[in-house]
């Protein structure tokens, strides 16, 4: 793979660092816990026993996890050379932060965390049920990340230094004036701005901070039922992927330079590229259903194929392969973990 554009800190990312504790249980576990399959939640006081429960009852296996960290983990691994990626997010003080940092760092990734000493460091529960995934995310530091942390000087530098931002929807429910500043930065250099629709629930109840940011995405992704959320919330008046993702790409826009692309995914089903007007549809390998392990993190890792290649320079159509080729990778595991040397050709 060549190597000679790549350098130290050329992607940034922001979101919120959990640890998931993943475990394969019953269907009757998603509906004590009002939960349905292949779907985020935030917790609420209902999933306060959750975790332990996975833990005590369901051999729960720790996987470093929070959705834009995954991405950066699974981009290492397609890019090969470390550091490449940089993270920002909120931990606590605790054993956890140092499984994340040490899973994030081992994968290449260049973690900047903000700690808070009050807070424990955040988990996400995922409930592995006939390989569908449904995660449950208790922020808990993760949801104290301030704006203080990237305006230190050591963190603007990174922010500087990078040619590239990537951040999660997720990440709205924190902190927006943070995504706000670090967008304004990347539309007064040019350089892609890239986010993730990341759940149905980011268009439905945080839609303020979502449409203010819209003008600054030069690269929108998300997955069907997330785009179906937001065509509905904007009165799109339509169900169609291919027309909402069109209908995404003409919503206003900061930087004309760079015409806004929508990529939506849909599982084994074509992938969506909107881009100048036009519709290009990339056919899904085929992964036999004895050989899916689970779900967990294909979202994730299909935009860690895709951002590895942009930072190579590749066209979308290449960044969309590599991205198919890595979230069917990732299908084949438990949670989002990358092993051996990506194979990813052309």
């Amino acid at each position: 793979m060549e190597h000679t554009k790549l350098r130290k800190g050329m992607l940034l990312g922001i979101g919120n660092p959990l640890l998931d504790v993943s475990a394969i249980v019953e269907k009757d576990v998603l509906d004590k816990y009002d939960m349905i399959p292949n779907n985020a939640i935030l917790a609420a006081d209902i999933h306060k026993p959750l975790c332990g429960e996975l833990i005590q009852k369901y051999n729960a296996q720790f996987i470093a996890g929070g959705s834009v960290q995954n991405s950066l983990r699974v981009a290492q691994w397609i890019l090969e050379e470390p550091n490449v990626t940089t993270f920002f997010g909120c931990v606590g003080d605790d054993d956890y932060a140092k499984i994340l940092e040490k899973y994030a760092r081992s994968n290449g990734v260049n973690v900047k965390y903000q700690c808070n000493k009050n807070e424990p460091t955040g988990t996400c529960a995922v409930l592995i049920t006939d390989k569908n995934r449904s995660l449950c995310a208790d922020l808990s530091a993760a949801n104290t990340f301030t704006i203080d942390h990237i305006r230190i000087p050591e963190n603007r530098q990174c922010i500087e230094n990078a040619e590239f931002y990537y951040i999660s929807g997720f990440f709205l429910t924190v902190n927006p004036p943070t995504a706000l500043e670090v967008a304004n930065y990347a539309l007064s250099q040019n350089r892609p701005f890239i986010m993730n629709l990341s759940a149905p629930f980011i268009s439905q109840f945080y839609t303020e901070p979502l449409m203010q940011l819209l003008p600054f995405i030069d690269i929108l992704l998300g997955n069907e039922t997330e785009a179906e959320m937001f065509a509905s919330v904007q009165n799109f008046g339509t169900k169609d992927l291919k027309e909402i993702a069109l209908k995404i790409c003409e919503l206003s826009k900061k930087n004309s330079n760079r015409p806004r692309v929508c990529v939506i995914t849909q599982g084994p089903n074509p992938v969506i590229l909107a881009q100048n007007g036009k519709i290009t549809e990339f056919p899904v390998k085929e992964v036999t259903e004895d050989k899916v392990v689970d779900t967990n993190g294909a979202g994730d890792a299909f935009v860690g194929g895709f951002l590895a290649q942009l930072v190579m320079g590749k066209t979308l159509d290449v960044c969309i392969k590599c991205g198919i080729w890595t979230a069917t990778e990732i299908i084949q595991k438990s949670g989002c973990t990358v092993e051996g040397k990506a194979s990813f050709t052309v």
